[in-house]
């Protein structure tokens, strides 16, 4: 019985025959560092009394660093303005495109048109005088001519081969514009897309919208001007500082200018002013001629159409209808010839195509002078690269342009320039 009590005595009171935690680990050395102190508490119970009491470590003593806040909301708006504005330039694209097909159609469905009813009212002029529906023939004929001259003036005042020239180039511009915001997306990040960017892109959009409109009228391009200009596309930029740059060095020092050296400088003042004197120049003079073709085809194609058109008026008359049939067969003839030169040979279109390759050269002469007037060369273009994206504008190898070099020398004048700068039109 004694026994038993001494059992029971040992089982209710465990703690007392157990060392205490505290007292059997040495009491570790704090450490003394720049970080706060920890301030963790081992809770260890001095007694263990139930399964269910459990240690408990305390972390709220860890100072978490606050991470610095990157604002990228200001960057991923312009992310999502960018791609609004890629999106637009796509749609734009597939709408000239649309109305580029439809206007082509317009001058080939017009011109046979205006051929064929041409050429029937001459048929009948010539038949009317020998007829016995003299007056039927005769009266059909003067409402085809008088319907001829009223169309070859509405077609001559559109020019729909030149309409239909300027939708395709707007179409690859709006295309090209589309893989130029497409790319920077692709290789930015929203923090470093900025304001500038979304307002380039915008300035490039409202360009092409000035210079490529959509609607035929009102808005449509003078197809006639007084004067012939270079077509322009891209947005003006702002004229730069007189400021001379730093000397660059001849050779060998491209690494730490940018790509930039003297002798790529020369170069490029070289092509510029060839460009200049004789490719912009050329196509200019030459798309005068053209214009000043096309003007005179314009109004000598309803001229003779409606002269042929009164002629067959005065077909049967007395006297007069000897001469009034053939006027109206030979005028009627000559209109439907000088319809299909001036449509058939496409004078507008070519007349917008000589224009849009002045423009071509004017923006190389544009994006030389903008970089040779930066005066701080880590602004500039790579000049390497740029030096790449000149030559294949011109279809030259980097190793031609070297030839310019010459042509910067205020010793070469104008007149002994004889090259032209481009070789690909």
């Amino acid at each position: 019985m004694a026994a038993l009590q001494a059992q029971r005595l040992f089982l209710a009171q465990p703690s007392s025959f157990l060392p205490s935690t505290s007292a059997a680990r040495p009491r570790p050395r704090p450490r003394r560092s720049g970080a706060a102190t920890c301030r963790a508490a081992l809770r260890v119970p001095s007694g263990i009394h139930t399964a269910q009491d459990r240690l408990s470590l305390k972390l709220d003593w860890i100072d978490v660093p606050a991470s610095p806040s990157v604002d990228v909301d200001g960057g991923s708006v312009s992310v999502e303005k960018l791609r609004a504005i890629a999106d637009a330039a796509a749609d734009r694209a597939e709408m000239h495109d649309i109305i580029g097909r439809q206007r082509d159609n317009w001058n080939h469905l017009l011109l046979h048109s205006t051929n064929s009813l041409t050429l029937a009212a001459s048929i009948m002029a010539a038949l009317a005088p020998a007829a016995p529906g003299m007056v039927a023939l005769k009266a059909s004929a003067g409402v085809l001519l008088a319907s001829a001259a009223v169309t070859m003036a509405a077609v001559n005042k559109i020019q729909p081969s030149q309409l239909a020239e300027e939708q395709r180039n707007a179409r690859r511009l709006w295309r090209e514009l589309e893989r130029d915001v497409r790319a920077a997306l692709a290789v930015g990040a929203p923090t470093t897309t900025t304001k500038d960017d979304v307002q380039e892109a915008m300035d490039r959009v409202l360009a092409l919208d000035a210079a490529y409109p959509l609607p035929l009228l009102p808005g449509m391009l003078e197809k006639f001007p007084k004067a012939v200009e270079p077509a322009r596309w891209w947005p003006r930029r702002r004229a730069a500082q007189p400021k001379r740059s730093r000397s660059l060095g001849r050779r060998g020092s491209a690494s730490g200018n940018n790509g930039w050296t003297q002798d790529l400088e020369e170069e490029m003042r070289g092509i510029l002013r060839v460009i200049k004197a004789k490719d912009e120049q050329e196509f200019l003079r030459v798309g005068k001629l053209v214009l000043n073709l096309n003007r005179g085809l314009a109004v000598a194609g309803p001229a003779l159409a409606g002269t042929a058109a009164l002629a067959s008026v005065f077909i049967g008359s007395g006297e007069a209808g000897a001469w009034a049939s053939g006027a109206a067969v030979f005028g009627g003839a000559l209109a439907a010839a000088v319809n299909t030169v001036e449509h058939g040979g496409q004078m507008g279109m070519l007349f917008e195509l000589l224009r849009n390759c002045a423009g071509f050269y004017r923006k190389i002469q544009e994006d030389i002078e903008a970089n040779l007037g930066e005066p701080d060369l880590k602004r500039r273009e790579g000049g390497e690269v740029f030096a790449t994206k000149v030559a294949l504008k011109l279809g030259r190898s980097l190793s031609d342009l070297k030839q310019f070099r010459k042509m910067a020398s205020p010793s070469v004048r104008d007149e002994d320039i004889q090259e032209f700068a481009g070789k690909l039109f």
